[in-house]
Formats: C-alpha cells, sequence, structure tokens
C-alpha cells in the first residue's frame, strides 16, 4: 500500500501547484462537495432547531402527556369533564418511569371585559405543583405567581397580545366573566406578561391559581380538569404514556368513567403532523446533495485519470496491477474528498453559529411560530453527515475507477 500511496501524492498536482489542466475540475470537485457538505449540514441545523423550538411551545403549553376523563367532548379543551385523583391514584402516576413532574389542572373559558373592550379567554389554574420553567424563559415583564397554601392568589399572567388587545399593563386589574346557569365574575391583577409568538395561544391562555377555578364549579381540592405529566425525555412519551395507562385502567376518574390518557401529540395532531412533514423535505434536500457531491467528484476523477492515462500506461508496463493502480486514483479522489469535506464543515458550522448567536434571519411569527430561524445540530447528527458523505462520494467511484482497466499500456505510450 505504500507504492500507492507515494504514487497519489506525486501525482496530487493540485497539492504542489503544478500547472494543469485537472486544476480546474479539482477546484469544481471540492467546491461541490463543500457546497453539498454545508448545504445538508444548514438544511439539518434548521429543520431539527425548528421542530425542537415549535414543540417545547407546544409541550410548555400542554406538557407532554394529560390524563382526563374519557368524555363525549374528544379533544376540546373548553368542555372537559373534571377528574378526581385520590392520592393512591397519584402515588401509581408519580411512580411511572420516566415521569418528572406532575401538574394539577383545573380549566374554565370566560370573557374579559375592560372599558375599552373585551375577549374571550381561557384560565388554566395552577398551584404549587406547576413547573414554571416555560413560562419564565417567555416572560416579558413581572413575575410567575407565588403561591400561599392559606389564601386564594388574585394574580394572573396574561400574554403580550392580551395585554395590547385590551391595554393592560403590570398590576391592572381586570374582571373576567364566567358563562354558566348564572353569571359569574372574578377580579384578577396582572402580576406577569409572557410572549411566546403562538399566536393562537396567546391569545386564549391567562394562568391563575387554580382554586378560583374549584370554587366557581364547586370542585373539592382533588378535582381537576387534567393531570398535566412532564417526561425526562421526548423520546419516551409514547412509553410512558402506554405504561401509565396500563396502571390506570383499574382507576376511575371519580365520575364512573376510566381515566384517559392523551399524548401531546394525540392533542394536537395538526401541528405534529406539519412538523412531520419537515422530514421528508429534510430526506429530498440530503438526496441531491449526497447526488450532487457524488457527481463532483466522478467528473473530477474522470478528468484526473484522462489526464493521466499516459502515466497510467507507464505504470502498468513496470508491473502495476489494475487493483494498485485504481487505489492511486482512489486515493486522489479521497483527498478531493477530504478537503471538500473540511470547507463544508467550515461554510456550514460558520452559517449555523453565526444564526444561532445572532438570530440574523427572521421569520413571520404569525406563520411560522418563532420570529427568527432557529438552528440546532448535534454532534451525532454532525458526524453521521461527514461520514455519510464521505461513503457517497467514495461509492460514486466505483465504476468511474473501472475505466483504468481499458487503458492499454501500448496505445498510452504511443500516444505519447
Amino acid at each position: 500500500m505504500k507504492f500507492e500511496i507515494f504514487i497519489a501524492n506525486r501525482l496530487s498536482k493540485f497539492r504542489s501547484g503544478g500547472k494543469t489542466m485537472s486544476r480546474p475540475a479539482v477546484r469544481i470537485a471540492i467546491t461541490g462537495i463543500a457546497v453539498g457538505l454545508a448545504v445538508m449540514l444548514i438544511s439539518v441545523a434548521v429543520i431539527t432547531g425548528f421542530k425542537s423550538e415549535v414543540q417545547n411551545k407546544i409541550i410548555g403549553f400542554g406538557s407532554h402527556i394529560q390524563i382526563q376523563s374519557v368524555n363525549s367532548y374528544g379533544n376540546n379543551i373548553l368542555e372537559q369533564r373534571p377528574i378526581t385523583i385520590s392520592p393512591e391514584t397519584e402515588l401509581v402516576i408519580k411512580t411511572t418511569p420516566n415521569i418528572i413532574a406532575v401538574q394539577h389542572i383545573a380549566s374554565q373559558p370566560g370573557i374579559i371585559q375592560t372599558n375599552s373592550a373585551f375577549q374571550g379567554v381561557l384560565l388554566k389554574g395552577v398551584d404549587s405543583t406547576y413547573c414554571w420553567d416555560f413560562f419564565a424563559q417567555n416572560m416579558t415583564d413581572g413575575e410567575i405567581l407565588d403561591f400561599n397554601p392559606d389564601s386564594i392568589n388574585n394574580g394572573a399572567v396574561i400574554s403580550h397580545s392580551i395585554a395590547n388587545a385590551l391595554q393592560l399593563d403590570l398590576n391592572d386589574k381586570f374582571v373576567v366573566y364566567f358563562v354558566g346557569e348564572n353569571l359569574r365574575a372574578r377580579r384578577f391583577t396582572v402580576k406577569g406578561i409572557y410572549q411566546t409568538t403562538i399566536s393562537d395561544y396567546d391569545k386564549l391562555y391567562i394562568i391563575t391559581d387554580i382554586r378560583h377555578i374549584q370554587q366557581l364549579n364547586d370542585w373539592d381540592d382533588n378535582t381537576f380538569s387534567s393531570i398535566e405529566i412532564l417526561v425526562d425525555d421526548y423520546s419516551s412519551v409514547n412509553y410512558t404514556s402506554a405504561i401509565l395507562f396500563s396502571n390506570l385502567i383499574n382507576c376511575n376518574s371519580g365520575n364512573g368513567v376510566p381515566y384517559q390518557v392523551e399524548t401531546i401529540e394525540s392533542l394536537t395532531p395538526q401541528i405534529f403532523d406539519w412538523l412531520d412533514m419537515l422530514d421528508m423535505n429534510a430526506i429530498v434536500i440530503l438526496v441531491l446533495m449526497f447526488v450532487v457531491s457524488g457527481f463532483c467528484v466522478v467528473s473530477g476523477l474522470l478528468i484526473l485519470i484522462l489526464e493521466r492515462s499516459v502515466t497510467i500506461g507507464l505504470l502498468k508496463s513496470l508491473g502495476a496491477t489494475n487493483l494498485s493502480i485504481r487505489r492511486i486514483f482512489r486515493l486522489q479522489a479521497l483527498y478531493l474528498i477530504s478537503r471538500g469535506i473540511m470547507w463544508g464543515n467550515l461554510i456550514g458550522i460558520a452559517i449555523i453559529a453565526i444564526q444561532y448567536y445572532t438570530h440574523l434571519i427572521p421569520l413571520d411569527p404569525t406563520s411560522y411560530y418563532v420570529d427568527f430561524v432557529p438552528v440546532r445540530i448535534g454532534f451525532g447528527t454532525w458526524v453521521s453527515l461527514n461520514i455519510s458523505t464521505a461513503v457517497v462520494a467514495m461509492a460514486f467511484l466505483i465504476v468511474p475507477s473501472h475505466m483504468i482497466t481499458r487503458i492499454s499500456p501500448v496505445e498510452a505510450m504511443r500516444e505519447e
């Protein structure tokens, strides 16, 4: 193998700077591989980052898994029947694998009326078990709610869009009317304002003390609209929900019907189906870029072989086998591929880093749920793309390297 490496190094004119007709072809091959890899890295980073950003926001509003009462209203959160959670049932839920948080939720639709406007909203009542990480990260003003076991908190966390529509600011008071058999009202004080750029949710949700909802509906302390569950890893959502359903199969929700376990994907199928469609876009882009990179290497290698036909004839006349000569040109192609991969990584990672830290490219949040192009790429994905690019490019070289077997030493020397 040392012989092939020595000859390949001597023939690699693009490394020594020699003047040759293959130099433009070599540059085109390197550029094609670099651009192809850079596009693949950026595409995967954008799609992965976008899916992760939107998923995290949807999960922030609805958690990974919800336990509800089986009812005739489907997934309509505005018309959920209450469920009663006994201490034994709560223990069953908390001891299920992968669960890191169990949140008690009570929801109630209402109408906010101010001196200038009114708007329909959904009050989401939470208690001290609630994980505020998501809303804390998206808080633009004020603070999250602090619960006192001895008194009901009249504070509320509202969205920036609701605050703008109703001209509300921090510490302003507003009244929410609840329509039922009797018209009832509750007065709240704005303690925090959040903004997530998911307009459908921002226009709807107000976070407040769960005891307001329980008192309005004459529920006891163990009765809720739903139980929200967070797991340690998104990939374990389906497995955990299946285990949870199995564990709760012999329990009932307090109204004579069993519990219903729903994942966030089943609760919001339209959004997650839309996100899954992005995977097909990524596959198409990757296939196209693999093909482009492969053809660039093939064209470069063909020109190198045609240019070095005399050298090939001379090597054959000196006893070199077709296999050895093919190895020489594969090593030359490997030089092209490695240099193209190096430049592709530099270009791709640089663009990803600039967008990650500066959010230079914006998006319309009303259409895409985010106000900038999010990018994210894992180390494993980066390594896989590099290895795949090298493997595919080398696989493309199998056919053109067979041209070496058709070159006759006599004809090659005669041409010289």
